[in-house]
């Protein structure tokens, strides 16, 4: 190693106690010590001996190599998607680390430290960095931990170590995921009196897989944990819910790891009669649990903990926090509850940022409950009567079969929701309750649409004349418009009158002809859906555009990242676009676009999100992949096309429904219903349409806001904003005061949630619970979903997870997490659907319907299952999908 002059380096203060630290301390000693001082201080909680060398003296200790800050600037430079790169640079971190001798007067503070331990006491040295065992990243096994040290040189060498442990290529990958910066981390190594079990393991004290906060899962196994953490042995497995053990698995434990007199560790074989044997009692189990409810209420949230078993009993040897459990929407009492989530009803499952949940909030009908960044509803009141229990399973299971059986899954366990009489049920009509019908009559449709637009016109003549305080004292009375316009009577009867049709059709149909699904071909190309218009309607601005091959290759640099990436801004997008040949009337063509739907965005729910006005380039993929799939007129063609195939549909189901007995009356009840939902079913689009385009009028007021308190120094950019909920944006406008550290910690916040994948359905004691389809129709190696759009198509999958992003040539099946009506631009260039996330009514069902793309939405996993690339075959009338290659 080089030699470095000790430079007044003393030892003092660079090593601690860890009987001296605590969680306050994180940046000092990092997560791991902190942890562990913190669990030293909890009563009946034994921790081992020990003390920590802190980051100050890691600091001190790279700052010797100018080498290190060199290659730090090269690795912050290199591509997170370059592998190789990672690899050589961390590589030489570790080399450039490991090469500095430890200063003389550090290395005599550690030999202390280590000899009040015991001179030959066997020691585990540990890596302990401050992003490590937070909130929201554990970092579990990113950097290295050492066992059976022996002797203060071997503590040296391996303090070294677990300092370029920093730099593992596992490390430097999960800091770039986690959005941490190489260089904003520092390493504290943590060094105990090793502890020589009889058994070990990890006790989760809510399940890891489930969630359930109640119940505890213990893994156990013969000798040190290492035999556990490397895969070497399956461990037992313990349930432990209410202090008691609920189910156990022991397994066959073939090989353990021990100690080793001169150091170190090895593999030994288990004698044959322990193999089968529990590491564990039930008893032991159930005290090992008592202990981990005491540090849970200690750290307030469930932990990861590890823990030995020795003569004297358990030792704690780390807890951390469980990063991957969703959280549990607070209620302010301790009964059950289930709650649904929104988003799976919505189709946006991202998160969304505060002010888009408070202005949600403010502007829905029903009250809802947040957790992890996503909505629920509360739908307890309802499953506990069976009134209205019965309505809520019928309306929810048409729509979305698995968030069904997730609430039978709950209601059949017979002891978590509590049947109530149906009068002590919430007021109002039971969940599925129809509306009173309303005659089949175009007119209603065109007055609601009258209506609707007159409202919006009236918000935007109105809103551009209130600024301040008094922006936001109008705007709650917008929200009260607002919610007015949605729950207009006459528009919840339109919709369900198109609605009920498709079922019925879909019911009848099935029943008296065999026909699966029939009323997919015969809504095709309904009049007056203004989502798959939308779709059509960027079809004629591929029309416009073709000619002119400038305005391709322009638009072609901006596909490539020229637009966004820093040569052209967004803002400037369309100018830019006016100066080529043929620009001016593509300039147009897009604009007047935009005039009529600029106001959506993928994940529109959420009014932070950016919307295609504010960032045209966005267009531009499906723009492109229009241009080079289509021909001229090809949107009037593909309507004409859709509504000949549902005129010959419907001549076909009438004339064989004539051929049956009573055979008149069944196709005269049929001919009525196909001209209702032909009538209904169009409209489904436009309330959500007129909801988006007040969403787009509130967003831009407030950013106004945002902008003028961005001027006076209250705000450092406007986007900061949308990490405030509408009130405290509220409060900002009126003191011009702003809480920066709570701007930081939600946007961390909102980051972290990012991570974290919503359930279906989500009980109290935090249980996901995301429901099966229970299928016995479906091919092996098939992947259920729920069919939405008859038909079946095989083609090239295309994996897009990102409308922007989107590449689709002619025949290509889209696979994606979920689609709201933003995803329609890309509908009409594509041959079929696979969404994870849908049900039979939500709006990437009614427009696959609308086009006649065959469909399958609900299928779990579906973007991490299929590769982008692979030949697949979607059974829209059936409702799975095949992996052909």
């Amino acid at each position: 190693m080089r030699d470095v002059r000790d430079n007044g380096f003393g030892g003092v203060g660079y090593v601690r106690d860890l009987r001296e630290v605590d969680e306050a301390q994180v940046a000092l000693v990092g997560g791991k010590a902190a942890h562990l001082g913190a669990l030293a201080r909890i009563e009946g909680v034994r921790v081992p001996d020990g003390f920590c060398v802190t980051t100050d003296a890691f600091r001190r200790v790279v700052a010797e190599a100018p080498s290190i800050g060199e290659l730090l600037d090269r690795l912050s430079r290199s591509q997170p998607d370059d592998r190789e790169a990672t690899s050589a640079l961390s590589a030489e971190l570790r080399r450039a680390i490991e090469g500095i001798a430890v200063p003389d007067g550090l290395a005599a503070a550690i030999t202390q430290a280590v000899v009040r331990l015991g001179e030959r006491t066997p020691c585990a040295v540990r890596s302990s960095a401050t992003a490590e065992d937070l909130p929201t990243a554990s970092f579990a096994g990113q950097q290295d931990t050492y066992l059976n040290v022996l002797g203060p040189a071997a503590v040296l060498r391996h303090v070294s170590r677990c300092w370029a442990s920093l730099f593992t290529e596992r490390a430097v990958t999960y800091r770039r995921r986690n959005g941490i910066d190489h260089r904003a981390v520092r390493m504290a190594v943590v060094v105990q009196r090793m502890v020589l079990p009889h058994a070990s393991g990890i006790l989760f004290t809510a399940d890891p897989v489930t969630g359930n906060r109640r119940v505890a899962t213990v893994d156990a196994g013969f000798g040190l944990g290492e035999a556990l953490v490397s895969g070497l042995v399956n461990p037992d497995v313990f349930k432990v819910r209410d202090g008691e053990v609920v189910e156990r698995s022991i397994a066959a434990k073939q090989r353990a790891v021990q100690a080793l007199p001169d150091g170190g560790t090895r593999e030994v074989p288990v004698d044959a009669r322990r193999q089968e044997e529990p590491a564990l009692t039930d008893a032991r189990a159930v005290r090992l649990v008592e202990l981990g409810r005491r540090i849970e209420a200690h750290f307030g949230r469930p932990q990861d903990i590890e823990w030995c078993l020795a003569d004297d009993g358990f030792h704690i040897v780390q807890s951390r926090p469980i990063t991957t459990l969703f959280p549990v929407p607070e209620t302010g009492d301790r009964e059950n509850h289930v709650f649904v989530s929104v988003g799976h009803q919505q189709m946006m499952t991202d998160p969304m940022r505060p002010l888009g949940l408070s202005v949600w909030h403010l502007t829905a009908m029903a009250p809802m409950l947040e957790a992890g960044g996503r909505l629920f509803v509360d739908v307890t009141p309802r499953l506990a009567s069976p009134a209205a229990r019965a309505g809520l399973l019928d309306v929810i299971g048409r729509g979305d079969p698995l968030i069904r059986d997730a609430l039978e899954t709950i209601l059949d366990r017979g002891d978590f929701v509590p049947t109530l009489p149906d009068t002590a049920a919430p007021g109002g009509p039971p969940a599925g309750t129809a509306p009173a019908p309303i005659p089949t009559d175009p007119a209603l449709v065109t007055e609601l649409i009258e209506r609707s637009r007159a409202s919006v016109a009236a918000l935007e003549r109105e809103i551009r004349t209130k600024s301040g305080p008094a922006l936001f004292d109008f705007l709650l009375d917008a929200f009260a418009e607002h919610k007015r316009a949605l729950g207009d009577p006459l528009s919840m009867q339109a919709i369900m009158a198109g609605m009920e049709a498709t079922w019925w059709l879909n019911d009848r149909l099935h029943e008296w002809l065999g026909e699966k699904n029939a009323a997919d071909t015969l809504t095709l190309s309904a009049p007056g859906n203004v989502t798959s218009e939308m779709g059509l309607a960027l079809l004629d601005v591929a029309d416009a555009i073709r000619p002119h091959p400038e305005v391709i290759a322009f638009l072609q640099r901006a596909q490539g990242g020229d637009v966004q990436g820093g040569g052209v801004r967004d803002e400037d997008f369309l100018d830019e676009l006016a100066k080529l040949p043929g620009g001016a009337e593509a300039r147009e063509a897009i604009a007047a676009y935009l005039d009529l739907y600029g106001m959506r965005c993928v994940g529109e729910i959420d009014i932070t999100r950016p919307r295609w006005s504010e960032r045209p380039a966005t267009l531009v993929p499906a723009i492109l992949d229009n241009v080079r799939n289509f021909g001229p007129g090809a949107a009037r063609q593909r309507f004409e096309q859709g509504r000949e195939k549902a005129r010959q549909k419907e001549r076909d189901v009438l004339a064989r429904l004539r051929a049956l007995p009573d055979g008149d009356r069944k196709a005269d009840e049929t001919k009525r219903m196909i001209d209702r939902v032909r009538t209904f079913i169009g409209y489904r689009e436009y309330p959500k349409y007129g909801i988006v385009s007040r969403y787009f009028l509130y967003k831009q007021a407030l950013l106004g806001e945002a902008e003028r308190l961005v001027r006076a120094g209250v705000l450092t950019e406007r986007e900061d904003a949308f990490y405030l909920t509408f009130q405290e944006l509220h409060d900002a406008v009126r003191s011009k005061e702003v809480d920066h550290r709570l701007v930081r910690q939600r946007k961390e916040e909102f980051r972290s949630c990012h991570a974290l994948t919503p359930p279906r359905v989500l009980t109290s004691d935090g249980e996901a619970v995301n429901g099966a389809y229970r299928r016995e129709d479906v091919p092996p190696g098939a992947l259920s979903g729920l069919p939405v759009s008859a038909g079946t198509v095989e083609g090239r999958a295309r994996v897009v997870l990102d409308m922007a992003e989107a590449d689709l040539e002619a025949g290509d099946i889209l696979v994606t997490a979920f689609t709201d009506p933003s995803w329609s631009p890309l509908f009409v260039g594509i041959a079929g659907l696979v969404t994870e996330v849908g049900g039979l009514m939500t709006h990437g069902a009614v427009i696959a319907r609308e086009y006649g793309l065959p469909a399958v939405v609900g299928v779990d996993r579906a973007t991490r299952l299929i590769r982008d690339g692979q030949r697949i075959r979607v059974h829209g009338t059936d409702g799975y999908v095949e992996i052909l290659s």
